[in-house]
């Protein structure tokens, strides 16, 4: 009995890990997408961004089962993975470096953290995952700290002021990926993680190239003409944040649920402001350190809830 539980734990101890290091990704993704965002408009910089990761990510496809994976999936597997790739792949990575264009990335990335919060709603009510007082608790904690942060510690300024275009983008952002968790959580029934992320990938960058070639025009290829800086920022996105990051996140869905894996989003925000703190030296005011504290504990507490 005592093998057995070991052998069962050794994996949720993993899954849990890794999703602790795709927070960590994706949180360092925000300072490094500033400086990409700041030089390349958003379309054309995600196409580079998602061309280099798709490489990376067949070859590791192909190195571990060849073409045996994608052979297998049914036309409305691939038809599923198509959608996931317009919605968690084009769509959020033109939302997410066109809300760079307007925002402080340790700002912005505070946006995220009500990712998990439409992401538990929807997964109770699509698949009947938890949902308690606590949890609705712990959701309120992040909702109301994100809300402090994006108005500098005056939430009332949204009845008066409303939501600008980099918070109104980055929304969107959020809406993406919710809805990518969401239909992740079924397109992983029978389809490997790896595989999951590559073919979505795929049908992403087709979009982002036709998008960029149609509205940016000769910057597609300005990324050609730029230093060292701006390459080593997207690269650490495209290994680190995508090719990475994109495979634990759907590892974790499909071991611990949309909802519970969602919630390791909250994270983001930490190492988000404390990368573009020490990288960008961006300022911390009040507003941002008492709304971050905030939506952790709200983590905690929805965390705590689903135990």
């Amino acid at each position: 009995m005592q093998s057995a539980a070991r052998v069962t734990a050794a994996p949720s101890w993993m899954v849990h890990l890794k999703l602790l290091g795709m927070a960590a990704l994706w949180g360092a993704a925000w300072p490094a997408g500033k400086v990409v965002a700041a030089a390349v408009p958003p379309l054309s910089a995600s196409s580079w961004r998602f061309a280099l990761s798709l490489i990376l990510l067949l070859g590791w496809l192909f190195v571990r089962s060849g073409t045996r994976t994608l052979q297998a999936l049914s036309r409305k597997q691939w038809a599923g993975l198509a959608l996931g790739g317009a919605l968690g792949v084009f769509g959020y990575a033109a939302f997410f470096l066109g809300g760079l264009q307007y925002l402080p990335a340790g700002r912005a990335a505070l946006v995220v953290t009500t990712n998990p919060v439409l992401t538990v709603l929807a997964a109770a009510w699509l698949f009947g995952e938890r949902l308690n007082a606590r949890i609705g608790l712990g959701m309120f904690l992040a909702v109301s700290g994100a809300v402090v942060v994006l108005t500098h510690g005056a939430p009332w300024s949204l009845f008066t002021e409303g939501l600008g275009i980099g918070e109104a983008l980055l929304l969107g952002c959020v809406i993406c990926w919710s809805a990518y968790t969401l239909l992740g959580k079924r397109l992983l029934v029978g389809i490997d993680a790896l595989t999951t992320t590559a073919v979505t990938a795929g049908f992403g960058l087709a979009l982002l190239l036709l998008s960029a070639w149609g509205f940016d025009g000769d910057a597609l290829m300005r990324p050609l003409h730029l230093g060292t800086e701006w390459w080593a920022a997207l690269l650490f996105m495209v290994v680190g944040s995508t090719v990475l990051a994109y495979a634990w996140y759907f590892e974790g869905v499909a071991a611990l649920g949309a909802g519970a894996a969602s919630a390791y989003i909250s994270l983001v925000p930490v190492f988000g402001v404390a990368v573009a703190t020490v990288w960008l030296g961006e300022a911390l005011d009040w507003s941002l350190i008492l709304g971050g504290a905030m939506v952790l504990a709200g983590m905690v507490v929805m965390n705590r809830a689903r135990q």
